[in-house]
């Protein structure tokens, strides 16, 4: 019986490094990206990572963060 990988937070930041890369700098989009790619980085787990997430200023921000976090941790769980 095989299990599919499992996804850690390094992987997670390095995806959303790469998403942070391919955005112009300066969207929301790219500090959104850059956000969960730190926050991932630097958090022991994905459930620690989300609550930090919740910390995340301005509001515009961490929306969009947690939003692509949810899609990136999809399934990883």
């Amino acid at each position: 019986m095989s299990t599919a990988p499992r996804t850690d937070n390094l992987d997670l930041a390095t995806t959303a490094r790469e998403i942070a890369d391919s955005v112009p700098a300066g969207s929301l989009s790219h500090a959104a990206a850059t956000s969960v790619a730190i926050t991932c980085a630097t958090t022991r787990d994905i459930s620690e990572a989300r609550a930090a997430l919740d910390g995340v200023t301005p509001a515009d921000v961490r929306e969009a963060a947690l939003d692509l976090f949810v899609r990136l941790t999809a399934g990883a769980e």
